[in-house]
């Protein structure tokens, strides 16, 4: 017996006693730039807390019920573990450990990272008790009693998803543990041993029965007086559950906290694989700072709200990113969607449209006109100036694209949207209605390859990941300039933040820094900006889409008070609409569209937020959304100004060009001469006067706003005095009547209607 005695003594001194005791794992919280809670990520919902900030009743209630004696023991209670030992072999290994090897049970348990490592810290043997013993008894060594205590109540189990004591008393009693009495604390303590057996949701007599057995153990061994005893167990049981909601789904900004959780499951900077990126999100307690501003988020859900509401009949949808020029920091993401897992019930999904596939999000819906902005940059970037003229009629052929392969193209036939925009065009008239013809002939004369590869100099691609030059269809595609390409939002608003920011391509950021708690740690989010466009091409475009809101553009009545450009965009057939500006301080993009399949189920005879539309344009409801978003967002902001246009790309007259040499190409001469003043003219003879002066007249079919007399002249495009050759297009906008808003110097209207249907940014 002796030598058998020595040898068991000696293995069990043999054993390894060295046993980690990380931080048990707690939930992440994501804030917004305002320090606001946006959601709270986890696997176990556990805050941990200091044991001076745990009642002194919680602390005598654990001890009472589960180790009297902690303070006293080395780690074990000897008769407690020789009747815990009877016990295992006959199957039960709960009971009569102490809390030190309680402890040790859970650390062990917490830091399985296998399911087999799980399974041998659960084990029911002898085995798996001696292991913990041999624990305990070191750790008694190297930590102190309340280092232990404090490590256990923060770790232990507390039935219904709650675990450690300061989650525990939020969740049943709505108080933090400090603030814990006797009988709240008794019902907590009593949960440990059969957590299941006494929660207090499903079996309330059991847990006020196992309330009471720890109050009368903590009379017995006097924390309490029995008089006090008699009175804790005379309180109702009164539990109020709350667990923190868990994830994006009942965040206010469910689509953002879902963008946040991709970037970082899928980002390497944030650890070597998916897995163990996802695992520290949910387990490491992490302070997530966003980049949303509350106001511009705000500002942006009220828009789509109210311009395509969540539960639309139609199952339309409207979805707006908005980033900060020059940093790349998502500065609001929104979309008129409940997030949830059921795409068969309408308003609600889970999909993120204003992202790529690659966070979580769509493939994309084809960008129309918005894209005419990536060919106005590849003309710049080839140092063609402003004047750059075509003759660009209603309709025209444009034979002779090479695509990136090397392959010539086959001849493409196009029109415009509407009458209103033929004539000739230079870069300002063309990008100010949007002429499809006009574009067609610029993107030729740039070359259709060289296009495609400035749309992916600022960021752009496939939302599926592809880029465009990887693409097939791509490469044989004529109408890249008028947006036949399915993109994400998120990825257009950054190439429009480029221009907004002289040049500087930065990858969309939604966070600011994480810290991480259990490390100790934090991680700074710097900006990945990279000058991929000279400032010069930049500014030039910028200056082009400032035209688009003046009389007669395609988004005349979308400004918003201060320095803005901007470009709408509609495709082939009305299947999708968008908007998509920037000023110095924001840029965003808005999609309007079926995420059914735009083209199966186009923006044509539709119904939503009580308006109905024959056709819905970039103009009529992508251009509001995102002119009431930048009017929200930017009150409180002082007013800054985009950049003046380089000098070195010419004229920044609106008129037409006089066609020049092979490329469109020319230059005011000395016959141009300046558009008549006949706001206010009959139109018989305001077109006689026109004609006269040696100018095209083209009449709009869309009437605006003046004070002048119906069925008159309300306006002219260009403006009255503008230098024009001889044969250049002047547009004439007639008054609708009614009395509207007097004019202002020119004869243009001072205030353009609010909602304006003129169709003119095209289709392809």
């Amino acid at each position: 017996m002796g030598i058998t005695a020595r040898n068991i003594a000696g293995g069990f001194l043999d054993m390894p006693s060295n046993l980690e005791t990380p931080p048990p794992p707690q939930r992440s919280t994501i804030y917004d730039a305002d320090g606001n809670v946006v959601a709270e990520i986890f696997d176990q919902n556990r805050e941990l807390v200091a044991l001076e900030d745990i009642s002194e009743e919680m602390v005598h209630a654990i001890l009472a019920i589960e180790d009297s004696s902690f303070y006293e023991h080395g780690g074990l209670d000897i008769s407690g573990t020789l009747r815990a030992a009877i016990r295992t072999m006959g199957g039960d290994t709960e009971g009569a450990s102490s809390i030190t090897q309680q402890y040790v049970k859970n650390v062990q348990i917490e830091a399985a990272t296998s399911q087999e490592e799980l399974e041998e810290a659960r084990e029911t043997t002898i085995a798996r008790k001696i292991r913990e013993l041999r624990y305990a008894i070191a750790l008694e060594q190297r930590m102190t009693k309340d280092e232990i205590l404090e490590g256990y109540l923060n770790i232990a189990y507390f039935s219904d998803g709650a675990y450690g004591v300061e989650s525990a008393a939020q969740h049943y009693f709505q108080k933090p543990a400090s603030e814990l009495e006797v009988h709240e604390a008794a019902t907590i303590a009593g949960l440990v041993r059969y957590p299941y057996l006494y929660n207090p949701r499903f079996f309330p007599e059991q847990s006020v029965e196992r309330r009471n057995v720890v109050i009368d153990r903590m009379s017995s061994v006097g924390y309490i007086t029995e008089s006090e005893a008699e009175e804790a167990k005379q309180e109702e049981l009164e539990v109020d559950l709350e667990t923190p909601p868990n994830g994006c789904v009942p965040s206010d900004q469910p689509f953002f906290c879902d963008y946040v959780v991709q970037e970082i499951e899928k980002n390497e900077r944030y650890g070597p694989n998916e897995t163990e990126r996802a695992r520290w999100l949910r387990t490491a307690g992490l302070d997530i700072h966003t980049t949303l501003d509350p106001q511009t988020q705000e500002a942006g859900q009220e828009a789509v709200d109210k311009w395509v509401p969540r539960e639309n009949e139609s199952r339309k949808v409207a979805a707006q990113v908005i980033l900060e020029p020059g940093t790349g920091r998502v500065l609001g993401m929104m979309q008129s969607r409940n997030f949830g897992p059921d795409e068969g019930n309408i308003g609600e999904t889970s999909i993120n449209f204003t992202t790529g596939s690659d966070r979580g999000g769509s493939t994309g819906f084809q960008a129309g006109s918005t894209f005419k902005a990536i060919t106005l940059a590849a003309a710049l970037d080839q140092g063609k100036p402003f004047s750059t003229s075509f003759n660009s009629p209603g309709s025209t052929t444009v034979s002779g694209q090479r695509s990136c392969n090397g392959g010539t193209l086959p001849p493409w036939s196009l029109s415009n949207a509407g009458e209103s925009n033929g004539g000739h065009h230079n870069m300002l008239s063309g990008t100010q209605q949007s002429s499809n013809t006009y574009f067609a002939q610029l993107q030729a004369s740039v070359g259709l390859c060289e296009t495609i590869e400035m749309a992916e100099t600022l960021g752009l691609q496939r939302a599926d990941g592809t880029k465009f030059t990887e693409n097939e269809n791509t490469l044989a595609n004529n109408s890249f300039t008028l947006g036949s390409e399915e993109v994400a939002p998120i990825d257009l608003a950054g190439a429009y933040a480029t221009f907004a920011s002289g040049g500087q391509l930065c990858e969309p950021q939604p966070i600011d820094r994480i810290e991480d708690r259990q490390a100790g740690t934090t991680i700074e989010v710097e900006p990945e900006c990279e000058q991929v466009i000279d400032e010069e091409v930049a500014d030039g475009v910028s200056f082009l889409l400032t035209q688009t809101f003046k009389s007669g553009g395609t988004a005349s009545g979308l400004g918003i008070g201060r320095p803005a450009a901007g470009k709408t965009g509609s495709t082939d057939g009305t299947a999708a609409a968008w908007f998509a500006g920037f000023t110095p301080q924001m840029a965003g993009s808005v999609f309007v569209g079926d995420p059914r399949g735009p083209q199966q189920y186009p923006l044509r005879n539709v119904s939503f937020g009580g308006r109905s539309y024959g056709q819905v344009y970039g103009g009529t409801v992508p251009g509001p959304i995102w002119q009431e978003t930048f009017q929200g967002a930017h009150e409180g902001l002082e007013e800054e100004s985009l950049a003046s246009p380089p000098s070195q790309y010419g004229s920044t007259s609106s008129g037409g060009g006089s066609g020049g040499g092979p490329d469109g190409d020319a230059s005011p001469t000395s016959d141009d001469q300046s558009v008549p003043n006949v706001v206010g003219q009959d139109e018989s003879e305001a077109v006689a006067n026109l004609e006269g002066a040696g100018y095209r007249v083209n009449v709009s079919g869309t009437s605006v706003a003046s004070a002048h007399p119906g069925g008159t002249v309300a306006a002219v495009n260009p403006d009255p005095g503008t230098t024009l050759p001889e044969g250049a297009t002047v547009n004439v906008f007639l008054s609708e009547g009614g009395g509207g808003t007097a004019a202002g110097p020119g004869g243009l209207p001072t205030v353009q209607p609010a909602l304006p249907t003129d169709p003119r940014e095209g289709s392809f």
